[in-house]
């Protein structure tokens, strides 16, 4: 029973990663430049990761991405988004300033969006939600 469990987490874990890399393409087909990927603080206190940060150049702002996968035959009910809480708001709030500090770059502005990812290991497809401005649902 321990090994499912074990297999189960690292299967969740690499649909998370496939659901980043196949968000980060979706970005990036939109004009979006990938600044990094799976970010998080190197020193002191971990404040948690940031999956995607781009440059919107439309809007010439950096977004900080949260991104959520499921897979589409298991979960296709689902919306992914919805495992995005106040909480998970807020560690995305104090990494993004760090990020932003970091970088020298805390006048520039800056947004949180969402990416919900549906995988179709079967068809080999994906289905792509793109929620800008999530702090303002």
């Amino acid at each position: 029973m321990a090994q499912e469990k074990s297999s189960d987490r690292q299967t969740s874990r690499q649909t998370g990663q496939d659901g980043e890399r196949v968000a980060a393409n979706f970005l990036k087909s939109r004009g979006y430049r990938i600044l990094d990927m799976n970010f998080q603080n190197g020193s002191g206190r971990r404040l948690g990761e940031i999956d995607i940060i781009a440059k919107d150049p439309s809007q010439n702002e950096i977004i900080f991405a949260e991104v959520k996968t499921r897979e589409y035959t298991r979960y296709k009910n689902t919306l992914p988004e919805e495992n995005i809480n106040r909480q998970k708001l807020r560690k995305l709030d104090k990494i993004a300033a760090f990020y932003l500090k970091k970088n020298g770059l805390e006048s520039c502005g800056y947004r949180f969006d969402a990416l919900s990812v549906w995988l179709d290991y079967e068809t080999r497809r994906a289905k792509i939600k793109h929620i800008p401005n999530i702090y303002l649902l």
